[in-house]
């Protein structure tokens, strides 16, 4: 190592006193803990991150392998102020030290706290907090989903409760509900709900619980995160928050429509008890049935207080009677009177048809002639040689035909206005 020179001044190379630094800056700063700010925060597609760790005066550059990156309980960005511990050493190709981080935890409560209520006021101010964007819980849903660990006391909890309030069907979403990659999944499971459509094979959940048991702060930070609180903002189907205990609040209890509790309040909030249901709809069924009674029986009492009121029917009728009486006893004479003056009309309308008779006329010594049609003849010019005749007579018909040579009458003035002969 080193090429000793005519002045005893060691000569290295560049990789040589790299190397050295590097072997002195591990062996002195083997293990350190330091605290400081995140800064250019970055993930490699390798899953490593990198990052540098300030404080007001100076800079550190980081790195953090990724194994144990999927450790973390929570998920580094910039801003927030963390301990850590590993090791210096440098790297020769860029000739820096930086810290190898085998442990990473957030700097205190009242760090993650300053985080936490700047990103609420920034998310707030977008509107995603906003009353009026909170969507009503269904009463009775047919289908709820559930975004939370398929295993531990959390799924168990809501399902033993919603049997033992109304058995409703549960399709559970599995997601880890703690570390780094937490958020993500969470996140996805809750657009993954509201991209479901109802002719689907999986049918779409009526609302959406979001649930996890306790914790510390950082292991609740998922529920913290930016990506969780759009994808609850931006959900069309109601969602549950469930979230840590009851003194915990965490920035998805802003977003979601309704907060719970705990998990199993959650599943209480969901569904109604069936068998309060039952009884209520049997009181309200028994109600109903005693205010349709009364009101039968008030209406029957008043009925019976308007007919006392009323006069008797044989009263009301007694003076229509006598009217009829009176009406029927006049009517016969009314009838004769009227038949007598039809009579006398009939009478008089038989006379003129009498006289108006043709067979008056016949009486006096006149005849119709008809041709073989049965129409009556006027004209002797419109019967031909041998066309049959048929003379009604008063007392009969003859049969006849008619001869030839009639010839056209001729006119002749007569002034004794008598008439001359017809054939």
């Amino acid at each position: 190592m080193g090429v000793p020179t005519d002045d005893n001044q060691v000569e290295y190379s560049v990789t040589e006193l790299s190397m050295l630094l590097k072997r002195t800056v591990e062996g002195k700063f083997g293990h350190v803990r330091l605290r400081g700010e995140i800064s250019g925060f970055k993930r490699a597609a390798s899953g490593h991150i990198y990052l540098a760790l300030k404080d007001d005066r100076s800079v550190l550059d980081g790195v953090m392998w990724k194994g144990v990156a999927a450790r973390l309980n929570f998920r580094p960005e910039d801003g927030l102020e963390v301990v850590c511990s590993g090791k210096l050493t440098t790297y020769p190709g860029r000739s820096k030290y930086q810290i190898v981080i085998e442990q990473m935890a957030v700097a205190g409560v009242g760090a993650l706290m300053a985080l936490l209520e700047e990103r609420r006021q920034k998310l707030a101010a977008e509107g995603l907090f906003d009353p009026a964007r909170k969507k009503a819980i269904p009463y009775l849903p047919t289908v709820i989903g559930v975004v939370t660990s398929p295993t531990g006391s959390v799924i168990s909890d809501i399902l033993h409760r919603l049997s033992a309030r109304f058995p409703r069907h549960v399709i559970v979403w599995p997601v880890v509900v703690q570390g780094e990659k937490a958020a993500e999944q969470v996140a996805r499971a809750i657009r993954g709900f509201n991209e479901l459509t109802n002719d689907g094979p999986i049918p779409r959940p009526d609302v959406v619980i979001v649930a996890r048991g306790g914790g510390s702060l950082e292991d609740l930070w998922p529920f913290n995160e930016e990506g969780v609180v759009r994808a609850v903002a931006a959900g069309d189907i109601p969602l549950i928050s469930a979230v840590g205990h009851e003194t915990d609040t965490m920035l998805i209890d802003y977003a979601a429509d309704l907060r719970a509790p705990t998990p199993t309040a959650a599943a209480e909030l969901a569904v109604p008890v069936r068998d309060d249901l039952i009884y209520a709809l049997s009181d309200f069924d028994r109600r109903l049935g005693r205010a349709v009674r009364r009101s039968i029986e008030e209406r029957g009492q008043r009925l019976e207080g308007l007919a006392r009121g009323l006069p008797k029917p044989a009263d009301m009728l007694a003076l229509n009677r006598q009217r009829l009486d009176d009406i029927v006893a006049r009517l016969p004479r009314a009838a004769c009177q009227l038949i007598e003056r039809r009579q006398l009309k009939l009478d008089g309308l038989g006379r003129l048809f009498d006289s108006l008779n043709y067979r008056k006329v016949l009486e006096r010594g006149y005849a119709v002639i008809r041709n073989d049609h049965g129409r009556a003849v006027t004209q002797a010019a419109a019967l031909p040689a041998g066309s049959g005749l048929d003379i009604e007579f008063y007392d009969g018909h003859v049969r006849a035909v008619a001869a030839g040579g009639i010839k056209k009458k001729k006119t002749v003035k007569n002034n004794d206005d008598r008439q001359g002969s017809l054939l």
